[in-house]
């Protein structure tokens, strides 16, 4: 059996976030792709993709549809469709949902043998209920206060088949 596979996105298995959004992550629980994480995130405006966080692998991020406020380095700054955010390894930062309905976003990030992330404790991305209480290594500790995810189909694209 093949190790490629093509899947539409409307067809693939999604996650649903009650505080992050919907995700589709294109790979198979317990399976992660080796050397690149990929998936589409839609976020409802003020929704968070995450919890504020640096780690030591670069992700890359391109806003397909709709508005999201990147926080970065504690820093603002609109993102609106088809703007692409390139991610070097330490940068701290977080997505937020924003504009008047959903956002969705590519997210790529790739893969390093020994994972390193923590998580800064941030007023700004606070705000948006992204940030940490007291600073962490341990994405666990950073996400014990969110609820688990849920198996949905995606809300997005519109008009899917």
């Amino acid at each position: 059996m093949p190790d490629w596979f093509v899947v539409n996105v409307a067809d693939a298995p999604a996650l649903r976030h009650e505080v992050a959004g919907s995700y589709v992550r294109f790979e198979s629980e317990g399976a992660p792709f080796p050397q690149v994480g990929v998936n589409i995130h839609v976020l409802q405006p003020g929704q968070p993709s995450c919890r504020y966080h640096r780690e030591n692998a670069q992700e890359d991020f391109l806003v397909l549809s709709g508005e999201c406020l990147l926080i970065v380095d504690d820093e603002e700054r609109m993102l609106h469709a088809w703007d692409f955010f390139h991610c070097p390894a330490g940068t701290d930062h977080v997505l937020v949902g924003a504009g008047g309905g959903p956002c969705a976003v590519l997210m790529i990030g790739a893969r390093v043998p020994v994972e390193v992330i923590h998580y800064p404790v941030n007023a700004r991305a606070a705000s948006f209920g992204a940030s940490v209480s007291v600073a962490t290594d341990r994405p666990t500790e950073a996400y014990a206060d969110w609820p688990a995810a849920t198996k949905t189909s995606l809300e997005w694209p519109p008009g899917r088949r």
